[in-house]
C-alpha cells in the first residue's frame, strides 16, 4: 500500500468507529437533532472532506458535474431532509470503493511497472583503462561497458569478452535464459545472469531496445478504443442529465401533485447517488489497462486500446514469408545422393564450401557438423553466379547450380527421380566428369507457424501469405501450413496493393493484420488496420510503423494478441452492460419509493468494486 492509501484507510477506520458510536449514542440517548447533526457530521468531515473541497475546486474551474459533485449534493442534501446516518454511510462507503479501486489500479500496473524496471540506473564504462559509473545517457557509440552478474545491460552492444546466460523475460515475455558468448548481439533491459561480460556498445541510449520500449509502453495509453471515447463522451452528456433528473424528481411531485416534500427529496438523493457513474469511467479504461499488461507479460506490446478493439474484430491476417512464419535463415532440408552414401556427399560438398562466407555454403558446413579437414584441399575458385570449383584428395570437385553443371558438360540426374520435386536451392555436386547428387538448402519453417495458422483459422480468419520467393517455394510454404491464399513472386510494392485491394474487398466491419519481420515491410505495415511486427525490438522502422510489437520470433504470438483483445473486449461489454443494468433496475426501484439509500450505495460503490474485479481477469496470461 501506498502512503496516500494507508492514510485513506486510517480515515476510513476513523470514520466508521465514530459513526459506530454516534448510531448506539443515537439508540441509546434522546437527543435534539442539532446534537445528533454535529454528532454525525463529525465522521462525515473526517471521511469526505476531500471529496467536498475537490468538488468546490472543479466547480470554480468549471468542471461541475463529476463524482465529487454529485457525491456532495447527494450528501449534503441528505442532512438538510435529516438523513444524518446514511449521508456519512455514502460518503464512507464510497471512500471505501475509491481505496478498493485504487488498490486494485495498483495492481494492475504491476506488469507494466515490471516492464518500465527494465530502465537501467547507470552503466560502468571503461575509459582509458578505467570503469566510471555513469549514466547511460553518457556513454557514445563504441564504448566498452562492462556488465556484472546481476546487473541489467544498459545499451545494445556485442559481446566483446565473457559468456553469460540472459534473462531477457521483460522484453521477450519468455522465462528460459538465452545463453550468449563472444560476438553476439545483446538488447538493452535484459539481465546479466552467469558471468562478467564486455560489451561494446552499438548505439546511444535514446535509439537503444530498452529506451524504444519505454516510449512505446508510454505512449499507449494516448490511443483510446472507440469504447473507452464513448464512456468519456457519454459521463460528459449523462452528468448534467442526471443532475437535471433528480431536480426534476424533487420538485414536480410536490409542487403538482402535493407530495411530500421531504420524501421526493430523498428519492432525488437516492437517484443521485445511484447515477454516478464511476463504474463505467473507471472500469472501461482499466479493462483495456489490464488487457495490454496481460498482452506485455507475454512479450506483446500493444501501443493502444484502439489497437487492442482492432484486434478483436480480425478477418483478415496478412503474413510475410521469410523471417515471419519461416527462419529466415538456410539450412540443409535434403540430401540426395548418387552411387555414394549421404555422409560421404555432405563431407565432399563441407570440403569444397569451407573457404566460402556464403550463407549457402555456412548452411553445408553448419549441417555436416564434423571436423573439417583442410589438409585434403588443394585449391578453391569461386565462380561468380555459378558456385565453387576447389581439388579435393587430388581430384577436382563442382559443388554449384544447374548452370555450373551445365558448363562442365555434366547432366544432373537424381537416382531418386526427385530434382523435380524439391522447393528450395539445389547445391549440385560433381567429382570429376560424375554426378554424386545434390543438397536441398531451404528456409525452414517455425516450429510455431503450423499452430498459428490453425488457431487463426478455427477463430474464422483468414489467413494470406506474401512472399517475393518463387512461386514454388511459396506454394510449398504455403501448403504446409494451410494457408487459405498464396501470392508469390512479389515486390513491397506489391505487396502493398495487394494489401489495398484487400482492405476495399473487406466487409467494412472486420479489420485487417499484416504481419512482418518490420524492417523491410514497413509500408505495408503501415498499411494495414493493424501492423504487428516480430522480434523486431531493434528496428527503428518496426517501432514507428508497427502497430503491434511481438519481441521475439514467434508468430503464435499473432494469434496470441487475438486472443487476449477478444476477452478484454469481452469484459469491456461485460462491465459496461452489467453496471447500466443494476443502475437502471435501482433508480426504477428509488423513483418508486421501494429502495433506499444503503442500497443505492450498493448500485454506487457495489458495482465499481465487482467492475473493477472483474476488469482484472484481462490481467491474466
Amino acid at each position: 500500500m501506498t502512503r496516500r492509501q494507508k492514510k485513506t484507510l486510517l480515515r476510513i477506520i476513523t470514520a466508521g468507529a465514530l459513526l459506530a458510536a454516534a448510531l448506539i449514542l443515537r439508540h441509546v440517548l434522546s437527543l435534539p437533532w442539532w446534537a445528533e447533526l454535529l454528532m454525525f457530521l463529525v465522521p462525515y468531515l473526517v471521511i469526505g472532506y476531500d471529496v467536498l473541497l475537490k468538488a468546490v475546486r472543479n466547480i470554480a474551474h468549471g468542471q461541475v458535474f463529476d463524482e465529487n459533485f454529485l457525491m456532495g449534493l447527494a450528501t449534503v442534501g441528505a442532512f438538510a431532509v435529516r438523513e444524518y446516518p446514511e449521508a456519512a454511510a455514502v460518503m464512507l462507503f464510497y471512500q471505501i470503493g475509491e481505496l478498493f479501486q485504487s488498490v486494485a489500479v495498483g495492481r494492475s500496473r504491476r506488469s507494466i511497472a515490471a516492464l518500465m524496471d527494465i530502465r537501467p540506473d547507470h552503466a560502468n564504462v571503461i575509459r582509458g583503462g578505467e570503469e566510471f559509473e555513469v549514466s547511460p545517457e553518457e556513454v557514445d557509440i563504441g564504448e566498452e561497458i562492462l556488465v556484472r552478474v546481476g546487473e541489467r545491460i544498459p545499451l545494445d552492444g556485442v559481446i566483446e569478452s565473457g559468456s553469460t546466460s540472459l534473462d531477457t523475460s521483460a522484453l521477450t515475455g519468455e522465462s528460459a535464459p538465452r545463453d550468449t558468448a563472444e560476438g553476439e548481439n545483446v538488447l538493452s533491459g535484459t539481465v546479466n545472469l552467469g558471468g562478467v561480460i564486455r560489451v561494446r556498445t552499438t548505439g546511444v541510449y535514446k535509439d537503444s531496445t530498452v529506451a524504444k520500449v519505454l516510449e512505446l509502453v508510454e505512449r499507449s495509453s494516448e490511443r483510446k478504443a472507440r469504447s473507452e471515447n464513448f464512456i468519456t463522451r457519454f459521463a460528459r452528456w449523462y452528468t448534467p442529465a442526471v443532475v437535471a433528473a433528480a431536480v426534476l424528481t424533487a420538485l414536480i411531485p410536490p409542487l403538482f401533485f402535493h407530495a411530500s416534500w421531504s420524501e421526493w427529496i430523498h428519492r432525488a438523493l437516492i437517484f443521485l447517488v445511484v447515477s454516478c457513474p464511476c463504474a463505467l469511467v473507471i472500469s472501461v479504461p482499466l479493462t483495456f489497462f489490464c488487457g495490454m499488461g496481460g498482452a506485455s507479460r507475454r512479450g506483446i506490446l500493444i501501443k493502444g486500446s484502439n489497437y487492442m478493439e482492432a484486434l478483436s474484430k480480425l478477418g483478415t491476417v496478412v503474413f510475410d514469408k521469410t523471417g515471419t512464419l519461416t527462419e529466415g535463415s538456410f539450412s540443409v532440408s535434403g540430401i540426395h545422393a548418387n552411387a555414394m552414401s549421404e555422409a560421404e556427399l555432405l563431407d565432399v560438398a563441407a570440403l569444397a564450401e569451407s573457404y566460402s562466407n556464403h550463407p549457402i555454403a555456412e548452411s553445408i558446413v553448419r549441417a555436416h557438423g564434423g571436423h573439417i579437414d583442410a589438409s585434403r584441399v588443394e585449391s578453391v575458385t569461386e565462380l561468380a553466379g555459378l558456385g565453387i570449383s576447389a581439388v579435393i584428395d587430388d581430384e577436382t570437385v563442382h559443388a554449384g547450380n544447374a548452370k555450373l553443371m551445365e558448363s562442365i558438360g555434366v547432366s544432373p540426374v537424381c537416382e531418386h527421380g526427385c530434382l523435380d520435386a524439391h522447393c528450395g536451392t539445389c547445391v549440385h555436386i560433381a567429382r570429376g566428369n560424375k554426378y554424386c547428387g545434390h543438397i536441398l538448402i531451404s528456409d525452414t519453417v517455425k516450429s510455431t507457424s503450423e499452430s498459428a495458422i490453425a488457431e487463426l483459422k478455427k477463430s474464422g480468419i483468414r489467413t494470406v501469405m506474401l512472399t517475393g520467393d518463387t512461386a514454388a517455394v511459396g506454394e510449398s510454404v504455403g501448403r504446409a501450413l494451410g494457408l487459405d491464399d498464396i501470392h508469390s513472386g512479389l515486390m513491397p510494392e506489391d505487396k502493398v496493393r495487394l494489401v489495398e485491394s484487400m482492405l476495399e474487398a473487406r466487409d467494412g466491419k472486420s479489420t485487417l493484420a499484416f504481419v512482418g519481420d518490420g524492417i523491410n515491410d514497413a509500408p505495408v505495415l503501415t498499411r494495414a488496420d493493424i501492423g504487428i511486427a516480430m522480434g523486431a525490438l531493434g528496428s527503428d522502422a518496426a517501432i514507428e510503423a508497427a502497430d503491434v510489437v511481438l519481441t521475439d520470433d514467434d508468430p503464435l504470438k499473432a494469434a496470441a494478441a487475438h486472443r487476449i483483445s477478444k476477452r478484454t473486449m469481452r469484459i469491456v461489454r461485460e462491465n459496461i452492460v452489467f453496471a447500466l443494468a443494476v443502475k437502471l433496475a435501482v433508480l426504477i426501484l428509488g423513483a418508486l419509493g421501494i429502495a433506499d439509500m444503503w442500497i443505492a450505495v450498493f448500485a454506487d460503490v457495489g458495482v465499481a468494486v465487482i467492475a473493477i474485479l472483474n476488469a482484472m481477469r484481462a490481467m491474466k496470461k
